[in-house]
């Protein structure tokens, strides 16, 4: 495969992937800021939201003010803004137009109807209208997923492809419980308490794990557990030690198919192995603020050697 087929399939799957984390990221801001707290910071959300996008810089030389209408307009349809989803929609759209012989049929149609309602689409002015929009958002991912899933040939183009979507699922499911962490509690309200209890939640059901949470813990959400289950539960897709299951994977199907191993192998592989014997009390005892950088810049450098050994 030429390496700019394949750099367009691991671009479609990132973006793809990057939209819906976006879309579930606003949704969780919108749901607690409906929230009141003692500490009167109702900008709290949307403050996290962009730090948690990698966006804030941006935002901050663009807008004055970080305020719900603002946000979720740079975050969702301003196409000034590489990493909207406006954005992250077109792009995608037009790195698989570009191979579109790589795609089935279904796969192709599931991108390229998404693009073109999104042409239809006009911008919410209230928040049931945003919140309908953010569904409609994770209800693409869904149908491309499902069509990568149920109609490609497992070859180098589908790992290519999954590759790029779980490199962005770890790096989003670390920067969601990082900003969690250290951003959303105000100053004043305890932690175990009723804000930070609907936060966690909220948090679970932004990734949609409320449900498994409760299957695997049997108990009332715990921050360690939430941890546990989102870092270190192969059995969770957007664990941590899922997603690098499954890069490790497909790195290793993309090494077969080319007969040899690379950098980047042996860096995912290391990571894995990391996991694999790593503890929530060792993580929480040298600090999972440390732990989370660590394994985004590793996340980042991984996504380097992929770039170097396969896309240039």
């Amino acid at each position: 495969m030429l390496s700019r087929t394949a750099n367009s399939l691991y671009w479609t799957g990132r973006l793809v992937e990057r939209a819906d984390y976006l879309a579930r990221k606003l949704d969780a801001a919108t749901r607690l800021s409906a929230l009141p707290t003692s500490s009167g910071s109702p900008g709290n959300p949307w403050e996290s939201a962009l730090r948690s996008s990698g966006a804030a810089g941006a935002f901050a030389a663009a807008h004055a003010c970080v305020d719900e209408r603002s946000v979720r307009d740079f975050l969702a349809f301003d196409t000034a803004n590489p990493t909207s989803i406006a954005s992250c929609l077109e792009a995608a759209r037009t790195h698989a137009r570009s191979v579109r012989t790589a795609l089935t049929v279904e796969l192709w149609e599931s991108i390229n109807e998404a693009w073109n309602q999104l042409q239809r689409t006009k911008r919410p002015k209230d928040r049931e209208a945003f919140t309908a929009f953010l569904d409609w958002v994770k209800t693409v991912s869904l149908a491309f997923d499902g069509a990568a899933h149920r109609t490609m040939l497992r070859n180098d183009g589908y790992s290519f492809l999954r590759l790029g979507a779980e490199l962005e699922r770890a790096d989003n499911t670390a920067r969601l419980l990082d900003v969690k962490y250290h951003l959303l509690l105000p100053a004043g309200e305890p932690v175990g308490g009723g804000l930070d209890y609907f936060q966690w939640t909220t948090l679970l059901r932004e990734v949609s794990a409320l449900t498994a949470y409760r299957w695997v813990y049997h108990e009332s959400v715990k921050p360690w557990l939430v941890a546990d289950l989102l870092i270190l539960n192969r059995q969770m897709p957007r664990s941590l030690a899922s997603c690098q299951r499954e890069i490790v994977g497909h790195l290793d199907a993309i090494a077969d198919a080319y007969g040899r191993q690379g950098e980047s192998q042996r860096m995912a592989a290391a990571t894995l192995n990391e996991l694999a014997v790593a503890s929530m009390d060792d993580i929480f005892q040298a600090g999972l603020h440390e732990f989370i950088e660590d394994f985004l810049a590793g996340n980042n450098r991984l996504g380097q050697a992929v770039a170097e050994q396969y896309l240039i």
